[in-house]
C-alpha cells in the first residue's frame, strides 16, 4: 500500500519503523491537537483559542544525498502531494542539492536630522571597537557560542539620514529577538555620543545571503500518460522562460514555490512573515515580480535552480516553545540552520517542479480538484467514514450538489441498515 492511502497510524508506524520517527514522538503527534493553555496563552496576545492545521511530510526527499523525510503543515491537501510527487521525480537522478551562506542578520540604527552628517559618519567608523564591547556585554552568550557583531557600515541615506548597518552572527537561531537587543544597546550609546535620540534600531528583513537549490534530471522522469517525458520538459522550460519576462506568470510561479517555503517554515516554528518578506523583496524588481526559479535544458537533461533568502532559526522562540516543532526537527532531522535550510530550499524547487509538470501535462485542476474534493466533503457536512465515501462521488465543486450526494449516501446507509 502506498503512503499516502494509509491511514495516519499507519503512517506514523512507517516512519517509526524507518528510523525517521522515534516511538515517543509518533505518539505526540497521534495525540496533539491542542497546546497546554498556558503556552498558547503566553505565545499569543489575547488568545481565545487554537486553530490546528494538518501535520504532513513530504516523502523521501533526497537533500545532499541524504534520504530525507520533510515536515510540512498546511491546509492544502495538493501541496503535499505535489511536493512528494516532485521528490519522487528527482529521486533517480540523485535528488537535489543544495549550497548555504553563512547565516547572517542584518539591522540598521537610523539617526535622524543631524547637524553635521559626515562628522557623525565618520565619528562611528572610527569607534566601532567600543560598540563591539557594548554589542558583546548586551548578549555575551551569543559571543561565547561563537557569534556576535560582525561588522558596522555607516552610511547617509538622501542627504538626510544618518544610518548604521550591523551585520550579527546569530549562530542558531533566526536572530530577531537577540538582533534587536544588540542594536538597542549600541543605539543608546552612539546617541549619546551624536547628542541625539535614534529615530529607530531595528532588524532588517532584508537578507542578502541566498540559499541555492539545483537539480539535474532525465526528461522521461516527467512523462505523463499522454504526453512523453521531452515534450513536458520542452513546455516546463518555456513556462521558466515566461516567468522571466511576464510578471503575471511570475507572481504565481512563486506563490507556487512559497507553498511548499511556508509549509516547511511553518512545521519548523519560524516566521513565515519574515521569510515571505525576504524572499519577496528579492523576487522584486524595477519591472515587477521575477521568478525564484528557472529551468532549461542543455546535454539531454532537465536543470532546475532556486534561489532564495531564508532567515529561519532552529532555536529558540516558538521553536522551543512549541512541542511539534520539535518533532518537526527531529523528523527534518534540522540540526543546524543550514539543514534547515536546505530542507526548505528543496521542497520548493520539487514544489515548483511538480506544479510546472501538472501545468503544462494533464492541467493543475485534475489532481488539484480531486485532493479538494475530500475539503468539500468536509464541508457538506461529512463526518468519519462519510468523508472518503463522499469525496469519491463529488465531481463538482457545488456546496449544494455535495450535500445533497450526502444526504443520498446517508440515505442508501439507513436502507442497507434495514436490510440487514
Amino acid at each position: 500500500m502506498k503512503f499516502y492511502q494509509m491511514t495516519p497510524a499507519a503512517r506514523r508506524a512507517a516512519l517509526v519503523a524507518e528510523g525517521a520517527l522515534t516511538p515517543a514522538a509518533a505518539a505526540q503527534l497521534a495525540t496533539s491537537g491542542a497546546l497546554p493553555a498556558a503556552v498558547a496563552d503566553a505565545l499569543s496576545e489575547n488568545q481565545i483559542g487554537q486553530f490546528t492545521l494538518p501535520f504532513g511530510v513530504c516523502r523521501n526527499l533526497v537533500i545532499n544525498g541524504q534520504l530525507t523525510q520533510v515536515p510540512m503543515v498546511t491546509e492544502e491537501p495538493s501541496v503535499v502531494a505535489a511536493a512528494s510527487n516532485g521528490a519522487r521525480m528527482v529521486r533517480a537522478s540523485g535528488g537535489v542539492h543544495v549550497t548555504t551562506a553563512p547565516h547572517l542578520v542584518t539591522g540598521e540604527i537610523v539617526f535622524d536630522h543631524l547637524a553635521d552628517l559626515p562628522a557623525a559618519a565618520q565619528l562611528v567608523a572610527a569607534r566601532q571597537a567600543e560598540l563591539t564591547a557594548v554589542a558583546a556585554a548586551a548578549h555575551p552568550s551569543l559571543v561565547a557560542r561563537g557569534g556576535g557583531l560582525r561588522g558596522i557600515t555607516p552610511s547617509i541615506v538622501a542627504a538626510r539620514w544618518l544610518k548604521l548597518q550591523v551585520t550579527i552572527d546569530p549562530q542558531a537561531a533566526m536572530g530577531a529577538n537577540l538582533v534587536n537587543t544588540l542594536l538597542e544597546a549600541m543605539a543608546a550609546v552612539v546617541g549619546e555620543w551624536l547628542h541625539a535620540e535614534p529615530l529607530v534600531a531595528i532588524l532588517s528583513n532584508q537578507v542578502p545571503e541566498q540559499t541555492v537549490a539545483t537539480v539535474t534530471l532525465a526528461p522521461a522522469a516527467l512523462a505523463t500518460r499522454d504526453h512523453s517525458g521531452q515534450a513536458i520538459a520542452t513546455r516546463v522550460v518555456a513556462l521558466s522562460e515566461l516567468a522571466q519576462v511576464d510578471s503575471d506568470r511570475a507572481v504565481t510561479h512563486n506563490k507556487g514555490i512559497m507553498n511548499g517555503v511556508n509549509a516547511v517554515v511553518l512545521a519548523s516554528g519560524n516566521d513565515t512573515r519574515a521569510v515571505a518578506a525576504a524572499v519577496f523583496a528579492s523576487a522584486t524588481s524595477a519591472t515587477g515580480m521575477r521568478p525564484l526559479s528557472r529551468w532549461w535544458l542543455a546535454a539531454n537533461q532537465l536543470h532546475g535552480e532556486l534561489r532564495l533568502p531564508l532567515p529561519v532559526g532552529v532555536v529558540g522562540g516558538a521553536i522551543s516553545a512549541l512541542p511539534l516543532a520539535q518533532v518537526a526537527s527531529a523528523l527534518g532531522r534540522w540540526h543546524t540552520v543550514a539543514q534547515l535550510q536546505a530542507g526548505i530550499a528543496a521542497v520548493g524547487l520539487v514544489q515548483n517542479l511538480a506544479a510546472l509538470r501538472a501545468l503544462v501535462g494533464p492541467g493543475i485542476q485534475a489532481g488539484h480538484m480531486a485532493l479538494q474534493a475530500h475539503a468539500l466533503a468536509i464541508a457538506a457536512g461529512a463526518t468519519g467514514s462519510e468523508i472518503q465515501a463522499l469525496a469519491a462521488r463529488l465531481h463538482t465543486k457545488d456546496l449544494a450538489a455535495a450535500r445533497r450526494a450526502l444526504a443520498a449516501l446517508r440515505k442508501e446507509g439507513q436502507h442497507d441498515n434495514h436490510r440487514h
